[in-house]
């Protein structure tokens, strides 16, 4: 058996978006100011501390996402409450969030996505932001 040919971060990033119904900060917004999503800031301290936190976020950072958010898990957020929630992974510019939001839907969040251009986005639409 031979190994899988290599198909390059690109190519991957490219054919994983293709499953993910992304949103943008606008929508991303509208969803959690009306309970229908929840918001999951998955960017490392350093970023959150540069940058600030969107508040009502719920911080996870990557490494441990899938046990906090897997509805079925011991380590799970209480927030992680169904398959059925509505996830918008944000990362700082959207890449990592794509990936973060396969493997979500992947443990059986089907609803999960990410948001375009991720927190960067979010910050240059105006949309609150906290030191």
């Amino acid at each position: 058996m031979s190994a899988p040919r290599p198909v390059g971060i690109d190519t991957l990033l490219e054919r994983v978006r293709e499953g993910l119904d992304r949103v943008e900060a606008e929508e991303a917004y509208s969803a959690a100011q009306a309970g229908e999503a929840l918001l999951v800031d998955i960017r490392y301290a350093a970023l959150r501390e540069r940058d600030g936190l969107i508040p009502g976020a719920l911080v996870v950072e990557r490494n441990e996402l899938e046990w906090r958010l897997d509805p079925q898990g011991s380590h799970r957020a209480p927030e992680a409450t169904s398959h059925d929630l509505p996830v918008v992974v944000i990362c700082n510019e959207g890449y990592a969030s794509s990936l973060a939001a396969v493997s979500l839907q992947q443990l059986g969040l089907h609803r999960a996505t990410d948001l375009v251009g991720g927190f960067q986005a979010w910050k240059a639409a105006g949309f609150p932001v906290t030191a």
